[in-house]
C-alpha cells in the first residue's frame, strides 16, 4: 500500500513537470540575396524567408526558440539576438568568439530562451557589413498572461525598424572600413525598409509602437505630429511613464511608447531626421485613422532644437521601473559611463 501510494504521488508530479514546461518555439530560416528599391536604385539585398526586413519573431517570456538558419549567401553569416541575456548560453549569441561563422550552404541551429525579458529587441547580422543591405527584424517579448504589466492591453502593436541606409553595396562598405577611412555619410533613412510606410488605427484608441534603430551609424529623432508618446519600457525595463513630444534613439536602442488617437480623424506625419549630423535626413511615415480623409495637414513637424546636452538629458530622465510581479514599484535611474560618447557627423 505504502509503495503504491508513493508511485502515484511520483506520477502526479511527474504530469505537473510535464504540464509546467515552457513552450518551445521552431523556425526554420533561409538566408539568401534579393533586390530592392529601398531609396529608389535597385540594389542587392539579403532576405531571411525572401522578406527584407526579416520576419517579425514574436514569443512569450520564457519560450525556447529553436532556430534553423541555413545560409544560401557567398559569405559565412551571423545573426545576433539584440538584448536577449542568454543567460548559460552565451554560444547562441551570434556574435564572433562565441560563435563561428555559418559556412555558405551550411546551417545552424540556434537555441535559446527569451527568459524574464517583457520588451522589444531586434535580430540583426554581426559580421563583415551584412546588416548594412539587410538581415534585420524586430524580436518582441510578450508578457504571460500570469504576469502583469504597468499599461492596459493596446488596440493595436506596430514594429518600427528606422535606420540610415546606403545605396553602397556591403562589400564596398567594407572595403571602405578596411582602407581606414570612415564610413560615408548615408544615402537616407527607412522605416521598415521603406521610404513610405502607413500604419492604422482608430480614434479614441491606445497603440504601441515599437521603435528600433537597426541603422549603422546615425542617431535619429522620432515623433508624431499631434501626438504625444508615453514611453513603458526601454530594451526590455519599464520605465516612470513621462510622456515626450519625441525621442531621441541612438544606435542598437530600441523604445516602446504607446500613443492613443485623440485628434480628429485624418492622416498624420510620422517622422524620423537624423540627429547630430550637419546635413539633416529624413523619412516621413503616416498615421491614419480608420475614418480618415487620407490627408494629412501641415508641415512636417520639426525635431528638437536642442544638441548633445539635450539629447543625454532626455536619456537621464528615463527611469526603470523593476520588472517584477509586485506592482513595479522600486525606482532606478540610469547610470552612465563617463566614457559614453555620442560622434557627431
Amino acid at each position: 500500500m505504502g509503495l503504491l501510494y508513493f508511485v502515484s504521488i511520483l506520477a502526479f508530479w511527474g504530469v505537473l513537470l510535464v504540464k509546467a514546461e515552457d513552450a518551445y518555439k521552431y523556425y526554420t530560416w533561409t538566408v539568401t540575396y534579393g533586390r530592392a528599391s529601398p531609396l529608389g536604385p535597385s540594389q542587392q539585398v539579403i532576405l531571411i524567408n525572401g522578406q527584407f526586413p526579416g520576419p517579425r519573431l514574436d514569443t512569450v517570456t520564457n519560450d525556447n526558440i529553436i532556430l534553423n538558419l541555413i545560409n544560401k549567401l557567398d559569405q559565412p553569416f551571423l545573426l545576433t539576438w539584440n538584448g536577449i541575456k542568454q543567460r548559460k548560453n552565451c554560444w547562441q549569441d551570434g556574435v564572433l568568439g562565441t560563435n563561428c561563422g555559418i559556412p555558405p550552404n551550411s546551417n545552424f541551429t540556434y537555441k535559446f530562451q527569451t527568459k524574464d525579458q517583457i520588451g522589444s529587441y531586434t535580430y540583426f547580422p554581426s559580421t563583415l557589413m551584412h546588416r548594412a543591405v539587410g538581415g534585420f527584424g524586430a524580436l518582441n517579448v510578450y508578457a504571460r498572461s500570469v504576469i502583469p504589466v504597468p499599461y492596459a492591453k493596446p488596440a493595436g502593436d506596430f514594429s518600427l525598424l528606422i535606420g540610415d541606409w546606403y545605396n553602397t553595396s556591403h562589400k564596398a562598405l567594407q572595403q571602405i572600413l578596411d582602407s581606414g577611412k570612415p564610413l560615408p555619410f548615408p544615402d537616407g533613412i527607412l522605416i521598415n525598409g521603406q521610404g513610405r510606410s502607413i500604419f492604422n488605427g482608430d480614434q479614441g484608441k491606445t497603440y504601441m509602437f515599437r521603435v528600433s534603430n537597426i541603422g549603422l551609424s546615425t542617431s535619429f529623432n522620432f515623433r508624431i505630429q499631434d501626438h504625444k508618446l508615453k514611453l513603458v519600457e526601454v530594451e526590455g525595463s519599464h520605465v516612470l511613464q513621462n510622456i515626450y513630444d519625441s525621442l531621441d534613439v541612438h544606435v542598437g536602442q530600441t523604445v516602446t511608447v504607446l500613443v492613443t488617437l485623440d485628434q480628429s480623424p485624418h492622416d498624420y506625419y510620422i517622422v524620423a531626421s537624423t540627429r547630430f549630423t550637419k546635413t539633416v535626413l529624413n523619412v516621413v511615415a503616416l498615421l491614419r485613422y480608420t475614418n480618415s480623409n487620407g490627408i494629412a495637414y501641415g508641415p512636417i513637424p520639426a525635431g528638437p532644437t536642442g544638441g548633445v546636452e539635450w539629447s543625454m538629458d532626455q536619456a537621464r530622465s528615463f527611469r526603470l521601473t523593476n520588472n517584477n510581479n509586485f506592482g513595479f514599484n522600486q525606482l532606478e535611474p540610469i547610470k552612465f559611463s563617463s566614457q559614453y560618447k555620442i560622434l557627431v557627423n
